[in-house]
């Protein structure tokens, strides 16, 4: 497994669909997953530590586990099918050896480990199947995407919501 880390969050500019983009720790290689705007958000909100009046869903997870006397150890991005990315979300129980793995879509993955600092991996094929991206042919959209992270604001998915 590789471990990633979250580089940044943007849109497809050909149709506007959010994107998280996880680097690893030697900027060497980075793999783009498209996700749904409720997740974008949900990530956005807590990179800029936006917090909502009342617990949103992934902050809900986070609670009920610390209730639970369990701690969110990792996320893996375990698989890829026909274009479907899959994560693991691994909880550690007290006084349990084995972690409980917890099968969750790879954007709900990513919005709970930002919440509790959890590392990010990412399983060798699916770096391999996804076509992973050269660093120095994308630096530039990396940059967008790293601009985009460093001055997103909560408001600026107000329009989508409102939408809804």
């Amino acid at each position: 497994m590789i471990q990633m880390e979250l580089s940044g969050l943007g849109f497809d500019p050909r149709n506007m669909s959010p994107i998280v983009l996880l680097k690893d720790n030697e900027e060497r290689n980075f793999l783009p997953i498209w996700i749904g705007m409720f997740e974008a958000a949900a990530i956005a909100m807590e990179l800029q530590e936006f917090k909502s009046p009342r617990p949103m869903t992934h902050d809900l997870i986070v609670e009920l586990v610390a209730k639970l006397q369990g701690t969110i150890e990792r996320v893996i991005i375990s698989d890829i099918k026909e274009d479907t990315f899959y994560a693991v979300l691994e909880v550690r129980q007290k006084d349990v050896k084995e972690p409980v793995k917890i099968d969750c879509r790879p954007s709900d993955a990513i919005a709970i480990a930002v919440r509790v600092d959890a590392e990010i991996y990412v399983a060798e094929n699916v770096m391999l199947n996804a076509k992973m991206v050269n660093a120095e042919k994308d630096k530039e959209e990396t940059a967008k995407f790293q601009d985009f992270v460093n001055n997103v604001k909560p408001e600026d998915f107000e329009k989508y919501f409102k939408q809804q």
